[in-house]
């Protein structure tokens, strides 16, 4: 890579090495991950060697480092940019390759048919967006409630709660298309581009105005990222806690768990989206919540974003996620309440490997709400 062509692009020059993008990086607490440091060798060096910087795969943009930045850089932009050139050249590891492929190939990173996208759906009443007149809201599933067995229990969740509530809602089915933002994360800004322009196609002809996401991650990039798209879109959670205020969702049951919630980064840190999924804990008869000590714009991210679900694992200390579950138990709490499906996959996955399986539950937050309706 031409070090010129870095610094020019992500605007190095105005770097005052500070460190606070590094000092407050979560993955630097366990990995050889030190963002200021790359960007100084980027800045000294005319020439940088990506392929010997592993530790570019082990940033999760959070944007931790870019929110603490005080010259208004995009530290974790630079480390994307030394993603695309190992794409490019194809210096990239089996599984990120994979993911990128199937995304191109077949509408989601997972490696599964397009045909099997609305399997989960199977035996409930889930209307194509095409069949709904008058329809409320595109329900946008996303790749991983659709093909994860764990995380369809999400998907499934939010269709029991727009039917309760009465909303009029649709799928596009097994024509949905991934959002592609973890193709970004990883560095293919040209499969990126290519997703775009086919879901903004997509959701035109969709007829809704209104449009809502299971992911955090592709609320982020629906809203932030896309250009002509012309849709409302929410998180879940902001959906239905409006639903909560507006009468049109109400609890006949009783939760009585003592529950956390994990912000998940690209909802919480990056949209500051933090008070509707408590907004919506908060309204469970029964439920007694408890808010993380490192919690909102402190919260410790799960490791689970910037195409790490793709990425194999980083050796090296204790896991975040398994950081956030020693915190629940030292906190008492049964249940650490989730609202997206890769801080539902990680943070289980981290019940077991530290053996906390009978005292901590994970649970997305839509599946609390279904056992109270």
């Amino acid at each position: 890579m031409k070090t010129q062509e870095l610094v020019r692009d992500f605007e190095l020059l105005g770097c005052i090495q500070c460190g606070r993008c590094s000092g407050g990086c979560p993955m630097s607490l366990r990995t050889g991950l030190n963002v200021r440091r790359l960007i100084y060798e980027a800045l000294v060096r005319d020439t940088m060697e990506v392929r010997e910087k592993p530790e570019i795969w082990d940033c999760t943009t959070c944007l931790t480092c870019t929110t603490r930045c005080p010259k208004a850089l995009e530290p974790s932009s630079v480390l994307i940019g030394m993603r695309s050139v190992l794409v490019e050249s194809g210096r990239i590891q089996p599984t990120i390759r994979d993911a990128l492929e199937s995304t191109f190939k077949h509408g989601n990173p997972w490696d599964r048919g397009r045909n099997k996208r609305s399997e989960w759906a199977e035996g409930l009443d889930v209307p194509n967006i095409a069949e709904v007149n008058d329809a409320e809201v595109l329900f946008y599933v996303g790749c991983t409630p659709a093909y994860d067995t764990r995380a369809q229990g999400i998907a499934k969740a939010m269709v029991e709660v727009f039917h309760k509530a009465g909303v009029r809602f649709g799928t596009l089915g097994n024509d949905e298309n991934c959002c592609a933002s973890e193709a970004r994360r990883m560095g293919e800004e040209g499969l990126f581009e290519m997703m775009v322009e086919e879901n903004v196609e997509l959701f035109k002809e969709c007829g809704a105005e209104q449009m809502v996401t299971t992911s955090p991650h592709c609320y982020n990039t629906f809203t932030n990222e896309y250009e002509g798209l012309d849709l409302q879109v929410q998180h879940y959670t902001q959906f239905v806690a409006g639903l909560i205020e507006e009468g049109r969702l109400n609890f006949s049951g009783e939760v009585n768990k003592i529950v956390t919630y994990q912000d998940p980064c690209f909802l919480g840190k990056q949209n500051g989206v933090f008070d509707e999924p408590r907004a919506i804990l908060k309204n469970i008869p029964g439920l007694d919540f408890r808010d993380f000590d490192r919690s909102r714009e402190r919260s410790l991210c799960c490791e689970g974003g910037g195409g790490r679900m793709w990425v194999e694992a980083t050796t090296g200390g204790e896991r975040l996620a398994e950081v956030r579950v020693k915190d629940a138990v030292e906190m008492g709490v049964e249940v650490i309440a989730t609202a997206c499906p890769f801080c539902l996959l990680t943070i289980e996955d981290a019940v077991k490997t530290t053996g906390h399986e009978e005292e901590i539950q994970v649970m997305d937050i839509m599946e609390l709400v279904t056992q109270a309706i």
